[in-house]
């Protein structure tokens, strides 16, 4: 509960620093305080805004950041023909004197994507460089997976004290449960408001309510009936109460149950 006494909601993945959000931040957070939304995870997709996240998070209260090289911007950062080990070398140090900020609570966005340019070997050299240190950190991991989880879950099979959720899951019953058996949380996001979702949502019907978090990934996965519009953390209320009707249990227990993971998974205690 919030001091107010209303329900608390974490969106644990919402790309707030964006400039989406540049002209309104201030007036998103209060309408996110009224609903009980206390608080934001805001991922790290290259090393370009690294810098910048803990400025953001320590001028709003309830903001939270993550450090990490999306696999879209890979060939960006590291360049077409560049030794990759070295230039990870190089992007750890930067990465190192930011970590220890007190509000950075996970390692990611990275991962997979098919859809992506760079060849997936490369992507998953970047991967393992994220897993290697968030073991060394001890800090949990942020997965994007886009038609590649055989190859994400056979990845962390190398990792298996690895902990962490992936974002955005969408998927069948057996690749969710495959995650959750690693230790790893599902996102739940917009996804689940469109009928047509019928393997994502009845994957997230069947898994429990221990093995899930709530995100908008905003200004991106608009909910349906929003679609060609940015999306909002505010949102995040409407994700639970589709989450609630899809799992035929009462919002009460979707927000407790998930703000409590959220807290557990990133150790969030104030």
């Amino acid at each position: 509960m919030t001091e107010s006494g209303k329900l608390q909601c974490i969106d644990t993945h919402c790309h707030f620093d964006f400039d989406a959000f540049s002209s309104h931040r201030a007036d998103i957070l209060k309408s996110c305080n009224n609903l009980g939304i206390s608080r934001l995870i805001v991922p790290g997709v290259s090393p370009e805004q690294w810098l910048r996240l803990p400025e953001l998070c320590e001028r709003y209260q309830g903001l939270y950041f993550s450090l990490g090289l999306h696999p879209w911007w890979i060939q960006e950062v590291l360049g077409a023909d560049a030794v990759v080990e070295i230039e990870l070398r190089k992007l750890e140090q930067l990465l190192l004197s930011t970590v220890g900020h007190r509000k950075c609570v996970a390692l990611g966005e990275c991962g997979l994507d098919k859809n992506g340019e760079q060849p997936l070997a490369e992507q998953l050299n970047v991967l393992r460089w994220h897993c290697r240190l968030a073991l060394q950190l001890n800090k949990p991991l942020i997965l994007h997976c886009v038609k590649a989880h055989n190859e994400m879950l056979q990845c962390l099979n190398e990792f298996p004290s690895l902990r962490g959720v992936v974002h955005g899951f969408t998927g069948r019953v057996e690749t969710a449960s495959a995650y959750w058996q690693r230790g790893f949380y599902l996102g739940v996001g917009g996804s689940i408001t469109y009928e047509r979702a019928r393997k994502t949502r009845e994957a997230i019907r069947t898994m429990p309510l221990e093995s899930l978090l709530l995100e908008t990934d905003a200004p991106d996965m608009p909910l349906n009936g929003r679609q060609g519009q940015h999306n909002s953390p505010v949102r995040i209320i409407e994700v639970a109460q589709s989450l609630a009707e899809l799992k035929s249990i009462s919002f009460a227990r979707i927000a407790q149950a998930t703000t409590s993971n959220a807290q557990t998974l990133f150790c969030l205690s104030d």
